[in-house]
């Protein structure tokens, strides 16, 4: 399959999240283009990127549209994620259900902060990090969600790198460098802020 672009993946998300409270049989190009503030070209360009979709006319039948973008995205299965780093960003993840919702299911968090070990978030028991590797040795993951300050984020990776994690979300406000066959995703709160920034300031 050709390399697909981070925002065609994005766009995927926001259909199926549309389709997902649809009450019609039916939807329209144009109509999960205007919900997804894009436009009917749009929707099906991304749709053409992974086979035929719909008829013309008659629209995209919401149930198999529905089925084959949970698919594409890989989320007819679970997936396992570990949390290293249980400070305020960590605590907020653990407590978000749409993780679960969607398949994936954090089954343990990390810290090294002695007064965090051994509490108890949203029935796991924080761990201490010194039993990462150990622990993903027993139990592999499929995703680490990384938490950390900036100045242990780089560490922490490489550690999940070598227990053999594949891919990362990464809240931590650092680049961090992983090998070719490693996917980050980082996640900058100021950035994002500065783009509104940005839109406040030339409207």
């Amino acid at each position: 399959m050709r390399k697909i672009s981070d925002s065609t993946v994005r766009r995927l998300s926001v259909y199926l999240r549309f389709l997902e409270q649809a009450t019609t049989p039916t939807i329209s190009s144009g109509e999960l283009a205007r919900l997804g503030g894009t436009t009917s070209a749009q929707v099906r360009k991304d749709l053409s990127f992974f086979g035929s979709f719909g008829k013309r006319g008659l629209g995209y039948a919401v149930p198999e549209l529905t089925r084959r973008i949970r698919d594409i995205l890989g989320l007819e299965r679970g997936y396992r994620v570990v949390l290293v780093g249980a400070g305020r960003m960590g605590g907020a993840l653990v407590q978000y259900h749409g993780f679960k919702q969607r398949g994936f299911h954090i089954t343990a968090i990390y810290d090294q902060d002695a007064r965090k070990i051994g509490s108890r978030w949203n029935g796991l028991v924080v761990r201490d990090v010194k039993h990462l590797e150990t622990d993903l040795k027993k139990d592999p993951s499929d995703i680490a969600i990384v938490a950390t300050p900036a100045e242990a984020a780089q560490q922490v990776v490489d550690r999940l790198v070598r227990s053999g994690v594949k891919a990362i979300l990464n809240f931590a406000p650092v680049p961090l460098n992983v090998p070719p066959d490693v996917e980050v995703k980082t996640v900058n709160m100021a950035l994002e802020l500065e783009t509104l920034s940005y839109s406040l300031a030339n409207r």
